[in-house]
Order: structure tokens, then C-alpha cells, then sequence
């Protein structure tokens, strides 16, 4: 393909050493074969000539925007493929250090879903969920606060990256958790009047009968120190499981402990353990330097419903939050950090990588940024994960994903592409707790609003 109508052509051409300045930074990263296609930016270009493989794109500006049908051959043709960029700028035309992309059999899951939030302070108005095919620019939205009463809505989470069981919260008065399953929603009150507040972090166990969620009150305090924004931290926090087919909560005295915070719960795929973080009883705000979180896992029992009598500490190197475990068993991705409960806000926090093989831990070097890079989901292969990241400004946080080979090496993350490579230098929200799905979800927000208007499901 050769985009020519009206564009100048490369001529007099000099040659340089020197890389391209392209945005997003899409330079030598490895790819899976069914991802959209990487338009990019050339910054400062009057004109651009770009070649890769088989494909040439030429284009007055900046902007290089490949056609889909094109792109989809390149994927399937090439495992390697060799970008040539060569720029107008200043009226010399320059040939630039090629770079690649590394073209990977291993499938992403095709959908993604996302919050967009204002990153402010406390503030959530215009806020939405939303869920994009990552195989085109394809979008649509799961819930709108304008059909929600403008209420705060948390993130979205499937059962192991499975469209037909996921839930979502929706709070304040009349709200409630939205339980998704097969396309049927309902409208659950899982908060009883032994719970010190809401729940506000869970996952689901392997049959769908079960979550684990972590009910936190959240207090959000704005730092006096101009190189810090805010430090979101729970006061009391404890851990409960729910049964989704008989309305009852499940309790354990080791999880529900006063002088402990708990937070974070995840299952393991077998279903055999649930993992979390823990930290002592701090005074807060006064001592919020001092709240560390350890890296622990209790068992459960999915056919008896209940949780064991024994909890294991796995890490307690750094502060701890967001475990999740791949999908095959094999590995722990979790953010570290130097204290606190809240990562997007700590611009030292970064992703680690367990092997629970062995327990070596992998600091992922190669993936994280000197900003905040924080939590993340699986895809169902387990060859990639997702996670939010704050790289470009320190404000925004996008999407970013990692391919992890059978070796267990992490590869240079890329952001999610948009159709528009000008997108992310005019979109004034963050993408929040995004999450792989392997395929859509069968809802939309027209759905979730008529849901909300039911009265919420008691839980005992």
C-alpha cells in the first residue's frame, strides 16, 4: 500500500544514526499478532515517509495511520518487521535508524476494559466505563454517569478474563454491586452491618460461585508538599468472601482482625488460595509512612465454602498491592512500593513478577518507568499482561501491555493504539484499572441503568 495523493516525497535524502522522535513510543517492541494497528507520530515532521515491511505510508505531517486491511497482512506475513522512518523537517529529508516490531503468535484477549476518571483530586463527575476491541478502534461503553445518577462507579473485572461472569460497582444511595452473568445482570448488596464499609476490591474464584472482596474505608488526604499530589489510604479494612448463589457472606476471624488491615484479595486459578496484603495498625494520617504491606495468602476450600485456619507471608520486602496470578499458576504479578495502599499516586511504584515455582522474583526492568506503574490484569494465555501507567507526564495514566515469553521474560511494554496517533496528546482522562476480557461483554450502559432502578439483593 502507497498513500501518495498530494504528499511530498523523500529526495536529497540524508542519513542519520540517530532514532526518530515517534509517539507512541512503539520502538522495538514485540507485538501479538492480532493488535490494531500502531499509528505513530513523528514529531516535528512537515511530511513522512514510513516503510515497513511491504507496506509504505506516506503523509503531509506527522502522522503515520496504516490501513486495517493492510496492517492484518503485515501481522500474518512477517515475525520481524524492519520500520524505516524517514522525515521532512526543516526542509531536509532525513532517513532515520530503523527500528522493529517483533510479531508473536500468542494472542492478546481481544476486548479491554477500562474507567476513564479525571485525574484529580477527589472528584469523578463525567466518569465512565468503558470496554475496547484492542483488534480494531471499535468502543463502547458499560456504564455512563449521566444514566447512573452521576454516581462514582469502580472498575470492572471478569472471572478470568471470561465476558460472560463479571462485576462492577456502582456507589452511593440506591447503588450496588452489578453482577454479570451471561449478559443477566443483577444488583447485589453484599455490605452488612458487621462490615466496617463498602466493598471495594475483589475477584472472582474459578467456578464463578464464589468472590473474595475486601470492604475499605477509603480516606483521600491532599499532601502540603508541592512534589506530592495526594495519599489515599484505608483506615479499617478487613476481607470476606460472598456466595453468589446463596446470598451469604463468608467470614474468617484471621481476616477480619482489628489491629490488621487487609486489602487486595485475589484467587489462585485452582481456587485453592486466596491472596492478599496485610499490614499492622498504623495511626493515620500521622504515621502513613509506616503503613507497609506484606504479600500473604490464606487457603479456601470451594466446595465447603470456607476459608482455612492458616496465613502464609510470602514478601514483605517493599509495600505491596494488587497481586494477581496468572492464569496458568505459574506467576505473581504485584506493584511495590514504598508505603501506603494507593500506587497511581506514588511515582516509585513499579510491577514485580514472582515465580511461584521457585519464589525468585523478577524486578521487571525492562517494563517499568520512573513514574507510577500500577495495577494490572492477565490475559487468559498468560503470554501478556495489561497495566496502567503514568510514564508520559506523571498525570495520565494509559494502558500499556507486556509480553511474557515461555522463558518467563518480560518485553518492552507498548500503550494501546488509537486510531488517531494525535489521541493521547489531546485526551484529558486517565485510563483506571484496565482489564483483558476475551471477548465482549455481552452488556452496555443502557442495561446497567435500568438494572440500578431494582431494589439491590440482600446478603446475610
Amino acid at each position: 500500500m502507497v498513500l501518495t495523493a498530494c504528499t511530498p516525497k523523500p529526495h536529497d535524502v540524508k542519513q542519520s544514526d540517530m532514532e526518530s522522535d515517534i509517539y507512541p513510543d512503539y520502538k522495538d517492541v514485540t507485538i501479538p499478532v492480532n493488535i490494531a494497528p500502531l499509528n505513530f507520530i513523528v514529531r516535528g515532521a512537515e511530511a513522512v515517509e514510513v516503510k515497513a515491511g511491504d507496506v509504505t505510508v506516506n503523509s503531509r505531517g506527522g502522522s503515520v495511520e496504516f490501513g486495517m486491511r493492510e496492517w492484518r497482512r503485515l501481522l500474518e506475513t512477517y515475525d520481524t518487521i524492519a520500520v524505516q522512518v524517514t522525515a521532512l523537517k526543516g526542509g531536509q529529508w532525513t532517513a532515520y535508524k530503523p527500528f522493529r516490531w517483533y510479531v508473536v503468535g500468542d494472542s492478546i484477549d481481544s476486548y479491554l476494559t477500562y474507567r476513564l476518571i479525571e485525574p484529580d483530586y477527589t472528584v469523578w463527575s463525567r466518569l465512565q466505563i468503558k470496554q475496547r476491541c484492542v483488534e480494531n478502534f471499535d468502543e463502547y461503553a458499560l456504564s455512563d454517569y449521566n444514566l447512573v445518577g452521576d454516581r462514582c462507579m469502580n472498575c470492572h473485572t471478569a472471572n478470568r478474563s471470561n465476558p460472560r461472569q463479571s462485576m462492577m460497582y456502582v456507589r452511593g444511595e440506591g447503588g450496588g454491586a452489578i453482577l454479570n452473568q451471561n449478559g443477566k445482570l443483577r444488583k447485589l448488596n453484599i455490605k452488612t452491618p458487621d462490615m466496617v464499609a463498602n466493598s471495594t476490591y475483589f475477584g472472582f474464584s474459578p467456578s464463578g460461585r464464589y468472590i473474595v472482596f475486601s470492604a475499605n474505608m477509603v480516606i483521600a488526604a491532599i499532601h502540603a508538599s508541592a512534589d506530592k499530589r495526594l495519599e489515599v489510604y484505608d483506615k479499617p479494612s478487613d476481607i470476606y468472601a460472598a456466595d453468589l448463589e446463596h446470598n451469604k457472606i463468608i467470614r474468617s476471624p484471621l481476616l477480619n482482625a482489628p489491629e490488621w488491615y487487609e486489602t487486595f484479595p485475589c484467587f489462585t486459578p485452582d481456587g485453592k488460595y486466596v491472596y492478599y496484603c496485610t499490614a499492622p495498625k498504623v495511626e493515620l494520617p500521622q504515621e502513613y509512612k509506616k503503613l507497609k504491606y506484606a504479600l500473604v495468602r490464606i487457603p479456601f476450600d470451594e466446595t465447603t465454602g470456607t476459608f482455612g485456619t492458616q496465613v502464609d507471608t510470602l514478601f514483605t520486602e517493599r509495600g505491596v498491592c494488587h497481586p494477581r496470578v496468572s492464569p496458568d499458576g505459574e506467576r505473581l504479578l504485584f506493584t511495590v512500593q514504598d508505603y501506603g495502599t494507593f500506587p497511581i499516586w506514588h511515582k516509585e511504584a513499579d510491577q514485580w513478577m514472582m515465580d511461584l515455582r521457585t519464589g525468585e522474583i523478577d524486578t521487571l526492568k525492562v517494563v517499568n518507568s520512573d513514574r507510577s506503574d500500577t495495577y494490572h490484569s492477565w490475559s487468559s494465555n498468560s503470554r501478556w499482561f495489561v497495566f496502567a501507567s503514568k510514564r508520559d507526564d506523571g498525570l495520565y495514566g494509559k494502558p500499556y501491555f507486556c509480553y511474557v515469553d515461555r522463558n518467563g521474560r518480560a518485553h518492552k511494554p507498548f500503550c494501546l493504539p488509537q486510531e488517531d496517533p494525535t489521541f493521547y496528546d489531546d485526551f484529558l482522562k486517565s485510563f483506571n484499572a484496565p482489564e483483558l476480557v476475551n471477548g465482549r461483554i455481552p452488556f452496555d450502559a443502557v442495561d446497567v441503568m435500568e438494572v440500578m432502578q431494582k431494589p439491590a439483593e440482600p446478603f446475610e
